[in-house]
């Protein structure tokens, strides 16, 4: 075997390892990261879609921060919700 296929034959050994040991776990704190994003949005920016929760005042110091986030939230808050959603 040359250098170049030990190497090649090591990252695929590290890929399979990492993927049976930590590849769901890191999908799943994305998925929750994504939540907890969504739920702080919801709060902070909630009158945008009728849902008064926090003073207008605060909503509005925060806003520069969620500007960038907010075209994306709104797609995700009003599209069309089915079953298998929940269970992907």
């Amino acid at each position: 075997m040359t250098e170049e296929e030990k190497k090649s034959f090591w990252q695929n050994a590290k890929e399979v390892i990492y993927g049976m040991a930590s590849h769901d776990m890191s999908r799943y704190a994305l998925r929750t990261r994504a939540s907890m994003e969504h739920l702080f949005i919801l709060i902070t920016m909630g009158d945008m879609i009728g849902i008064p929760i926090l003073p207008p005042y605060y909503s509005l110091r925060l806003l520069p921060y969620v500007v960038p986030q907010i075209s994306t939230w709104k797609r995700r808050l009003l599209r069309e919700k089915d079953v298998s959603d929940a269970m992907f």
